[in-house]
């Protein structure tokens, strides 16, 4: 990831200077992302190697095309029910909980609220099941089981895109809980899920290894945030938790340029 990160640091630079030698130069890295290359890894391996990536693919794909700010609203309703997937993710959960058994008329309206209950203050969130159905399920089952309490947001990024990332309780980046299912809003909801979006101030959306692979972590973004459209949008976050935010990203990242300056541990996930 450090050297992902020096990589992205001197592209900026040079884009200040030789912006047509970066647009031809990064063309190679759109490669990457038609490959498989994803940020935010959750369920095998190591995120680290991923994001960066995954950044300047996009930063390149958006001199080309203007990204769409998400809205949260798909340009279809889905209904007032849908039917829901979670197989296994063939490695142990991080920490032991069921795959979720409530797969049928699983609720397309309506929202859920959940509070991140952390050291560093309070983050409210408010799930959008209209958007991301199946992904709210999912999380409400984790947060009833206890799954994300006293678990550490284990990444903070500062550059390039602006996000917080939590949801592996072993602080690793490479546990989740044993299950996986698939993509939703917007990647079901595009013409093309590779092409850029703006992830706004105050969405949350879902950490993965590539199509198909979410889990249980999760990236709250304080700042708008620019990436193909490949991470399930899934809620947004109420002005208390982005107050939140702001102290922490002020607080800026670890020695290892990782992990947040000062640890942020979610002490409980309560819904309701």
């Amino acid at each position: 990831m450090k050297k992902l990160e020096q990589e992205l640091k001197n592209r900026d630079r040079s884009e200040k200077t030789k912006p047509l030698t970066v647009a031809l130069a990064s063309l190679a890295v759109i490669a990457l992302i038609v490959g498989g290359i994803w940020f935010l890894n959750t369920q095998t391996g190591s995120d680290d190697s991923t994001l960066d990536a995954s950044e300047q693919t996009t930063q390149t794909s958006a001199a080309n095309e203007e990204p769409v700010t998400l809205t949260g609203t798909r340009s279809t309703a889905l209904g007032e029910t849908v039917s829901c997937t979670y197989d296994s993710a063939g490695q142990p959960a991080a920490r032991e909980v069921d795959t979720p058994t409530h797969t049928t008329d699983v609720p397309a309206t309506g929202t859920v609220d959940l509070t991140l209950n952390t050291n560093r203050g309070p983050i409210p969130l408010t799930l959008d099941r209209a958007a991301s159905p199946c992904t709210v399920n999912a999380i409400e089952h984790l947060a009833y089981h206890k799954y994300y309490d006293d678990t550490i947001c284990h990444r903070l990024v500062t550059a390039g895109i602006h996000v917080l990332q939590c949801g592996d309780p072993t602080g690793t980046g490479t546990g989740g809980p044993g299950f996986v299912f698939p993509n939703e809003y917007p990647t079901d909801d595009v013409d093309d899920p590779n092409a850029p979006v703006v992830y706004p101030r105050g969405s949350v959306a879902m950490a993965n290894s590539g199509p198909g692979t979410n889990g249980s972590q999760f990236f709250l973004n304080y700042e708008d945030s620019t990436l193909p459209a490949q991470y399930t949008y899934f809620g947004t976050i109420g002005e208390e938790g982005l107050a939140t935010l702001d102290k922490i990203a002020e607080a800026g990242v670890s020695g290892d340029g990782e992990a947040p300056a000062e640890e942020v541990r979610i002490t409980t996930a309560e819904l309701g």
